[in-house]
This record gives structure tokens, C-alpha cells and sequence, in this order.
């Protein structure tokens, strides 16, 4: 029997205007980029790849594509993670965009390993969602390793 493994990953997101009131919410799919795989590769067999710590969010819509390394059109700069949850074979991140924090019709978010110069895991684009800059923006992005 051969097993073949599968890495999927969803997002979460959730908008809140400054009374904490939900303006939007939005359940998506996301790909795992080819860095992104090479990455867990890497961890498997060495302790050298620094680990994801950081998600972005963007204006690009160009749809997601193996090949990419970073956001099309990043917006702001790239939040750390709030909380990193690891149960069995999933891994939950979560980062939220504040009030202040990046602004206007978001499209897409990716997962990194650093606020700069980083290797990218996964991305994803969906339907404009309005931040705006009083907003506050949540996502909780699963990653899950099955066979």
C-alpha cells in the first residue's frame, strides 16, 4: 500500500468595526506553495529552517499558483501570530490585523517565516473584504498533514 500525503490548509476570516460588531466573515481554501512544501520537507530532516511566524494580507487577485513566493500586492507589513495551536495532525495560526494596522478592499492573505525576507507556506485569495482602518481583522488559518 502506498500512502500519499496531503497538506490542505482553510482560513478563518473575521471583520469587527470598533464597536466589535461582525461586518464580515468568510470561510476559504488556500494552496501550499511549492516553497511552502519544500519547507516542511526540510523540517523533517534538519532543525535549520526557521519557523512560520508571521501572516500578511494584500490587494493582489491574481489566483494562487504553485510557484508563488510571496503576496501579489502586500498591504502593510506582516503581523506575528497571536497564537500557534498544534493538535495531532493540524496547526492553527492566528493573526489579527488591528485597528491602525493595514486598510481598504483586502484580497489575499499568505503564511511566513519572517516580517521580511521570508519563505512563504501557503496563500490564498477571496472576494474583496473592506477594512477599514478602525476595523479589526481575524484570521485563523488551519493547516492540516493527512495521508
Amino acid at each position: 500500500m502506498i500512502n500519499k500525503l496531503k497538506v490542505k490548509g482553510n482560513l478563518n476570516i473575521v471583520v469587527k468595526d470598533k464597536d466589535g460588531k461582525i461586518k464580515d466573515t468568510r470561510q476559504v481554501n488556500n494552496l501550499v506553495v511549492t516553497t511552502g512544501l519544500n519547507f516542511i520537507t526540510s523540517r523533517m530532516t534538519a532543525d535549520t529552517a526557521i519557523v512560520m511566524s508571521h501572516m500578511g494580507i494584500g490587494t493582489g487577485s491574481t489566483a494562487p499558483a504553485a510557484g508563488n513566493t510571496s503576496l501579489v500586492s502586500q498591504a502593510g507589513s506582516r503581523e506575528t501570530f497571536d497564537t500557534i495551536t498544534v493538535t495531532n495532525n493540524q496547526i492553527e495560526y492566528t493573526a489579527i490585523f488591528e485597528a491602525g494596522d493595514q486598510s481598504g478592499l483586502i484580497t489575499e492573505a499568505g503564511i511566513f517565516n519572517a516580517s521580511g525576507s521570508a519563505t512563504m507556506l501557503c496563500r490564498s485569495t477571496f472576494g474583496g473584504i473592506t477594512k477599514n482602518s478602525d476595523d479589526n481583522m481575524t484570521i485563523v488559518w488551519t493547516i492540516t498533514v493527512s495521508a
